[in-house]
């Protein structure tokens, strides 16, 4: 492999001059005699193919070619740094990528509210997310699949933070016939009709959760597929109302009054896949999700 003829110092250097506007500038913000910056550009200029930099009396001002070299050099000084940081940050035991599983019951927004937030103190730890449903959640937190959870259900053995609390309720379309009933609705009237149901996405243990005594039933992946079939007058669905809270504000859905109790509290708990032992980078991304579930409530 080829060694790069220009040092990062030599780059460095050059970004102070621009960034700077003279030599003297850069040689105090660098902490080098301006001799020895004029040196080292002059080095550095010797090496290049093109010139990059073109004197205007006193002040060194950019070629064309030096506009782009300019840009590449950010950029490469930028990485540089950021790789410095990172290693820290191993050397120290912080977790280079953190998996997180969320259930479909579960409120999205203030997970990646929390996400956004964590990011943004440490831009450097990649964050993976896992869309899980029922025994799937479940799956991840006992094959080790994700290091922090967030789910409806606790597994025994396990430790649980409640962080929100949402409800259940059932859904239609105004165009759908249960919209216009002027009765509360039995379960032998919900029977005459289509549910959405949403699959479990578990391989080992699928469960099913939830009234799924229709007949007729559609079972789709994800939430937001049942809604839309749903706004479309095609069926009724069980929902959590964090997920269609726009929609009942516009009325696009409307709750369904039931004269049987399917109506539940849901309580959102997070769990660390090991708990005491977690990475730093776990807990301080669990710290920053169960704020902004707070701020939501």
């Amino acid at each position: 492999m080829t060694m790069p003829r220009i040092s990062l110092e030599q780059w460095a250097t050059f970004q102070a001059v621009i960034d700077c506007g003279s030599f003297a500038k850069a040689a105090e913000k660098l902490n080098k005699s301006q001799s020895a910056v004029s040196y080292i550009i002059s080095k550095m200029e010797q090496q290049l193919p093109t010139p990059a930099l073109t004197q205007q009396g006193r002040k060194a001002v950019l070629t064309e070619a030096g506009q782009v070299l300019y840009r590449h050099a950010s950029n490469l000084l930028a990485q540089a740094q950021a790789l410095e940081q990172h290693a820290g940050y191993l050397a120290s035991g912080w977790q280079a990528e953190v998996t997180i599983a969320v259930d479909a019951v579960v409120d999205m927004a203030p997970v990646v509210a929390g996400i956004a937030k964590f990011s943004k103190a440490h831009p450097e730890t990649r964050i993976r997310i896992l869309e899980t449903t029922l025994s799937a959640t479940d799956d991840a937190l006992l094959e080790r699949q994700a290091d922090l959870v967030y789910a409806v259900r606790v597994l025994p053995g396990f430790l649980g933070k409640p962080v929100a609390t949402s409800s259940m309720i059932c859904a239609v379309s105004p165009q759908h016939p249960l919209a216009t009933v002027d009765h509360l609705v039995s379960s032998d009237d919900l029977r005459q009709y289509r549910q959405l149901v949403i699959r479990d996405s578990g391989v080992r243990r699928p469960v099913d959760a939830g009234w799924l005594q229709a007949e007729q039933r559609w079972t789709v992946t994800y939430f937001g597929t049942a809604i839309d079939i749903v706004k479309q007058g095609l069926g009724f669905i069980f929902v959590p109302t964090s997920h269609i809270h726009r929609e009942l504000q516009s009325g696009e859905l409307i709750e369904v009054p039931l004269a049987f109790d399917a109506k539940k509290s849901l309580i959102v708990n997070r769990v660390l896949a090991l708990q005491d032992r977690a990475n730093p980078a776990v807990i301080a991304l669990a710290n920053a999700i169960d704020d902004c579930f707070v701020g939501a409530s």
